[in-house]
């Protein structure tokens, strides 16, 4: 997927200087790549600042929803007179054309609007508000393809500039490409008035509702007591040590998610640098339609059984679930985040799960491996933020545990500090306190360790394991 989109983005770097022969090889793009007018409609910029001058309070508050600045606008005329009406409206004075022209004329700025007369003239375009609306969304139409074709034109000098690190330099361009779609959708940095209301509705659903999940369910009645479901921009850490069960425990986590038992299913995105697709699939399928799959593999499961209407139905439900796999190996953060960015843009994701992350490739294999497992870390953190999901990231622990026959604690997550820090919460799945010394994979029950949560309790609950079916389930004796 990364290949084909670097490719088709090569493709239009390639005809968009093919199609210019003018088109300079220098350092910052120019104004205008092709030899035409970037896109504009001065009518609708000077009907909107009218919209504003008639009713500044609502008009320039609805513009600022929409994120039009003075930027926005093509004729710098139109800009210089938006600014001032944003001081206006952000000092709480009266909005008028006289109070709009001293200013500009404080500001020295006045002749070059126009004067008093192109202020009478732009107030006067339009009667009524009425069609605001209609010259906000044109204004900021016309300022987003402008910002397109800009970045798309700095895009293809960079890529003649090109010199090295073919990796970063997609990734930065993507980057680049994506901001300007981002810029249209919220800010970075939000005032404390929406993040309380957020909150506050929060806590009006569990106050309602009884502590209903105000996440996505884990599936499991005890853990979901505990964490109110997994949460939005959380980076969830499963550690364990090998065959301890934690691909089953998060392939039954992504389950949960996609295929809940009540509430709309969440897109699940599994990124598999371990185990195939297929095998996944099969995996899947056969804890799903309780199917042992020993058995499945040594062919003594009748053809006409019970076990294969079962596999059946199962293989029905997960081809109408919205789970994706890519079992890619050895990817970068970098290009785990642009595969995850697309699939998000096509199919609004609600989950994502990584196994694992120890194998993710580096992006300078020179650094020092802790630094590299540091870089993953922090770069799951920020793809839960940017894609406003849960991101549940397996991780190996040390031997420390083992040695000392103790339970596992967060200093034994394997190769970085980093993880501890990054990670919002951070679940251990260890084997039972009354387990032989020698035992080293998942047996009857399990005990799963809430070792950090930042905004909950931290504590121990047990879980059921069907090693015939390779599944978990709400504990019972």
């Amino acid at each position: 997927m990364v290949a084909a989109t670097q490719t088709s983005f090569l493709t239009f770097a390639y005809f968009m200087a093919d199609d210019a022969p003018h088109f300079s090889r220098r350092k910052e793009p120019p104004p205008n790549p092709v030899g035409r007018s970037l896109p504009h409609s001065l009518e609708a910029e000077e009907y909107l600042i009218s919209c504003c001058l008639l009713d500044g309070s609502d008009v320039i508050s609805r513009c600022l929803e929409a994120r039009i600045r003075p930027e926005s606008f093509y004729d710098p005329k139109h800009g210089a007179i938006f600014e001032v009406l944003l001081n206006l409206y952000n000092t709480q004075k009266p909005i008028d054309v006289s109070v709009v022209a001293e200013e500009l004329k404080t500001a020295r700025k006045l002749d070059e609007v126009g004067g008093y007369a192109f202020l009478a003239q732009v107030s006067s375009r339009i009667p009524t508000t009425a069609q605001s609306a209609y010259f906000i969304e044109k204004v900021r139409e016309q300022a987003l393809l402008r910002e397109i074709i800009r970045s798309a034109t700095g895009a293809v000098e960079d890529c003649y500039g090109f010199s090295g690190g073919i990796d970063e330099f997609v990734d930065q361009i993507e980057t680049k490409i994506f901001s300007v779609t981002q810029n249209r959708v919220s800010e970075s940095a939000k005032q404390m008035r929406e993040p309380t209301r957020e909150a506050m509705n929060v806590i009006t659903k569990m106050m309602m509702k009884k502590g209903e999940l105000t996440g996505i369910s884990s599936g499991f009645k005890d853990l979901d007591q505990m964490m109110w479901g997994f949460q939005k921009t959380e980076m969830i850490v499963l550690a364990a040590r090998p065959s301890m069960g934690k691909t089953s425990l998060a392939l039954n986590f992504a389950e949960a998610a996609a295929m809940p038992k009540k509430g709309p299913p969440a897109g699940v995105l599994i990124f598999s640098l371990e185990m195939g697709a297929s095998q996944l699939a099969l995996r899947m399928l056969c804890s799903r339609a309780r199917v042992n799959m020993k058995l499945l593999r040594d062919g003594l499961l009748s053809k006409n059984g019970d076990e294969q209407n079962r596999l059946l139905q199962a293989a029905d439900e997960f081809s109408k679930a919205p789970i994706f796999i890519d079992d890619s190996s050895a990817i970068s953060i970098m290009q785990l985040r642009a595969k995850a960015r697309r699939v998000h843009s096509r199919n609004p994701l609600g989950f994502i799960m990584v196994d694992y992350l120890q194998l993710l490739s580096p992006t300078d294999p020179k650094v020092p491996r802790e630094q590299q497992v540091a870089e993953a870390s922090r770069g799951l953190k920020a793809i839960a933020k940017e894609l406003d999901v849960p991101v549940l990231v397996l991780s190996q622990l040390n031997r420390a545990s083992e040695k000392d026959n103790r339970t596992p604690k967060l200093s034994d997550l394997r190769e970085s500090g980093s993880i501890e820090q990054d990670a919002d919460v951070v679940l251990m799945l260890a084997r039972p306190r009354d387990a032989d010394e020698k035992f080293q994979v998942a047996a009857d029950s399990a005990e799963l360790i809430v070792a950090k949560q930042r905004n909950g309790p931290v504590g121990e609950l047990k879980l059921t394991f069907l090693r015939d079916i390779t599944r978990f389930e709400n504990f019972h004796q």
